[in-house]
């Protein structure tokens, strides 16, 4: 059936490693496509936790976002189908890490995967969702995902100095609205490895909802030990272990962003 509408696209970004971005991007895709929605992952991170989390091994990888930004190679050509059905993935590779420096002499090297995202190039995938895999660093690849996306999903660590790193990224995201992408906007702080019997667990939600306040998401992704056994079997936690705490937190976490995005009825 052909879509109607083109794909919501999110970057999952932040610039501090160890958050659960990775994570979230195969959760959250996983808990999308159970719904009925057909997504599309972008590892957009050269470590390729990503690819190698939902199961793409390296041999696999022939073409990566690597040549996606740099050889212009056709986005048909590097998505790969994924075990999980409704996923498809445009895997990475350590290439990915000198992108930034061989981007620097493009003109248009801030909206090389805007171009792709928002062309032609997407309609035949008939994609619902694309979801970003940023790296954890606000470098011109982080640059390019957020001006391709209409939205920015942030985790955060229920940790000490959590909010703290958040503001060096809310100052590049008013830049890049400033100067690439008015329309974008933050999709939601999802607060993740949350422990509520922690303390400073409790306060770092406390605060981060004081401050923030509708941003946060309600979902809580709570610590929970099968969402970190599942990459080592290419799964998602919600393939892997369905009726898992963490499992059910990104089902919630789907939900939540379903709900925002229902079209308005008179």
């Amino acid at each position: 059936m052909p879509h109607s509408q083109p794909p919501k696209i999110i970057a999952i970004a932040n610039q501090k490693g160890g958050v659960g971005k990775t994570t979230t991007t195969i959760n959250l895709a996983a808990a999308l496509a159970k719904r009925g929605h057909k997504c599309l992952i972008v590892d957009l991170d050269p470590q390729g936790n990503a690819s190698t989390g939902i199961g793409i091994d390296i041999e696999s990888r022939l073409r990566t976002t690597y040549d996606l930004l740099i050889d212009a190679t056709a986005l048909a050509d590097v998505v790969l189908q994924t075990e999980i059905p409704g996923i498809c993935i445009a895997p990475a590779t350590t290439d990915l890490s000198s992108a930034d420096i061989e981007l620097v002499t493009n003109e248009r090297r801030s909206f090389v995967l805007r171009d792709i995202l928002r062309g032609p190039e997407v309609e035949p995938l008939h994609l619902d969702y694309v979801l970003i895999d940023c790296p954890p660093s606000l470098s011109l690849l982080t640059v390019n995902a957020m001006v391709a996306s209409d939205s920015i999903l942030i985790p955060l660590q229920s940790e000490f100095f959590a909010l703290e790193g958040l503001s060096q990224l809310m100052l590049t995201i008013r830049d890049i609205r400033q100067s690439a992408n008015p329309a974008l906007r933050i999709e939601g702080v999802l607060l993740t490895m949350h422990d509520q019997r922690n303390r400073l667990a409790q306060q770092v939600e406390a605060d981060a909802r004081e401050n923030l306040g509708d941003l946060v998401f309600k979902t809580i992704v709570p610590r929970n030990v099968k969402v970190s056994e599942a990459p080592s079997y290419a799964l998602s936690v919600i393939d892997y272990e369905p009726n898992s705490k963490g499992s059910v937190a990104y089902r919630d976490l789907a939900d939540e962003i379903l709900e925002k995005h229902q079209p308005v009825t008179a």
